[in-house]
């Protein structure tokens, strides 16, 4: 190592059930790639997280897991919880929204893009022809009342929608950055003509897009919006949302370019950044060698395109050309995208492009 080269430390979270599977596999693409690039390192750490750390030592979360994500430069996740893994009130652990919250990680991006037409279950569209970002606001929305609890005699329960001014103006302004550098358009998702809370949502939309003029708006309710992303997901470019909704939305996303296999994501907040597969621990195939790599190589790249380094970015350059590239040939592909390739299979197509 040059005595110039900067080095950067990366946490790495593999969690639960495929998460240790897909991540070993992205981590060998970050290798690949280091190679490279010059004047630039990664340091990775390994740390326990996650449903199977909670069954080992009663904390899914350690305080000194959380220590070390904050000490490091970004943070690489795999995926945390099991369906039988519970808190009292009934729902699952999830580590990570808690990293969400503690880090103030308020930029959910979702991007959406199809490799290969033979990966989605629409018709008529080619390679490229489905290529959006979906934002969600990560912090509050419906998910305020997620640690709640209820009587188990109750006759009623009730969860609040949270909507502040602050965590609204941020996120805009993040959608709107983001859309200068591509087609141009943010369409806000909301449910304006039902809940104030919405509508309040919706006027700080407006507000902020008078600081982007060169940026066209338009504003959907969520249930056209649904309908939209599956007759002409083509017209959209940046989409922004609350929690809840971003939460469903990017899941019927990610099913219109071949599933939660292939869709990336990033929880962004001011400071630290985490970088994860959409998808869960799918426990019935962990281990098995058939989980799809792509999301979470995907995800790689898009925290090396966050790290504060020419290099870095072009080395998500090179991870990104190398998937569309390898995706571009039908054959490379694990069972839930229609191959017969293995997990490994798949990374080692991508690492020989690269």
């Amino acid at each position: 190592m040059t005595p110039n080269r900067k080095t950067y430390r990366i946490a790495v979270l593999p969690g639960d059930g495929i998460g240790v599977d897909v991540v070993a596999e992205g981590l060998r693409v970050l290798r690949a790639v280091e190679q490279s690039l010059t004047g630039v390192s990664f340091d990775t750490v390994e740390l326990a997280v996650g449903a199977g750390e909670y069954l080992r030592n009663g904390d899914p979360l350690p305080p000194s897991a959380v220590e070390a994500c904050r000490e490091a430069d970004a943070i690489l996740l795999g995926a945390m919880g099991l369906p039988g893994v519970r808190w009292p009130n009934g729902t699952e652990m999830t580590p990570q929204i808690d990293l969400r919250e503690i880090f103030d990680l308020y930029d959910g991006v979702r991007p959406i893009k199809l490799y290969n037409a033979a990966h989605s279950p629409l018709k008529g569209y080619e390679a490229g022809g489905i290529d959006f970002i979906l934002l969600r606001e990560n912090t509050e929305g419906m998910f305020a009342s997620r640690k709640g609890t209820y009587a188990p005699d109750a006759e009623a329960v009730c969860d609040t929608l949270r909507i502040t001014r602050h965590a609204s103006e941020r996120l805009f302004r993040a959608a709107f950055r983001l859309a200068v550098g591509r087609k141009g358009l943010v369409t806000l998702v909301d449910k304006a003509n039902v809940l104030p809370s919405m509508a309040y949502f919706r006027s700080i939309f407006d507000e902020i897009s008078a600081e982007f003029s060169q940026v066209r708006t338009e504003r959907v309710y969520v249930d056209a919006a649904a309908l939209y992303l599956v007759k002409s997901p083509q017209r959209f470019d940046v989409l922004v949302t609350e929690n809840l909704f971003g939460d469903i939305l990017s899941d019927l996303a990610a099913g219109l370019i071949g599933g939660m296999g292939v869709a990336p994501s990033g929880d962004i907040g001011d400071r630290h950044a985490i970088f994860q597969p959409s998808h869960g621990t799918a426990p019935d195939i962990a281990g098995k060698g058939i989980a799809n790599p792509i999301a979470t190589i995907l995800s790689v790249a898009l925290m090396l395109d966050w790290l504060p380094s020419d290099e870095t970015r072009r080395g998500a350059a090179l991870i990104q050309q190398a998937v569309e590239r390898a995706l571009a040939d039908p054959r490379h592909a694990t069972p839930d995208i229609g191959g017969f390739l293995t997990t490994s299979q798949l990374t080692d197509r991508i690492l020989e492009v690269l």
